[in-house]
């Protein structure tokens, strides 16, 4: 459990049924920015998260109340691998959980032996 702003949350590997609410997560914090919406659908392929994306990648998400609410992504294998995703539901930006999954991005890469993310 990681106490944020009177919350504690869990961080658990994501599962393919997740791909639905992940998806949703990204798009939302994308709009939060105030990006034009033909920018937002020109978008559209890299902003969704598939069941196999899921599958096939080390995928985290950041849990409150059963339900995830923000999430990343590691891809790759080896020294090096890409931190493809960091997405935080609008209602939950400012309150740490960025930094609470970089920091767990950050130590989920060394344990599997990358020496550096991208």
């Amino acid at each position: 459990m990681y106490p944020l702003v009177g919350s504690e949350v869990d961080i658990r590997r994501a599962v393919q049924e997740d791909a639905g609410t992940l998806t949703r997560i990204a798009f939302a914090a994308k709009r939060h920015w105030g990006y034009p919406e033909a920018w937002i659908q020109h978008w559209k392929e890299s902003l969704t998260i598939t069941p196999e994306f899921v599958r096939n990648n080390e995928v985290y998400a950041a849990i409150f109340d059963s339900e995830p609410f923000a999430f990343y992504a590691l891809t790759g294998a080896g020294r090096t691998v890409e931190l493809e995703h960091l997405w935080v539901s609008p209602g939950w930006i400012g309150k740490g959980i960025g930094r609470v999954l970089f920091e767990h991005a950050m130590r989920e890469a060394a344990s599997g032996g990358a020496h550096a993310l991208e």
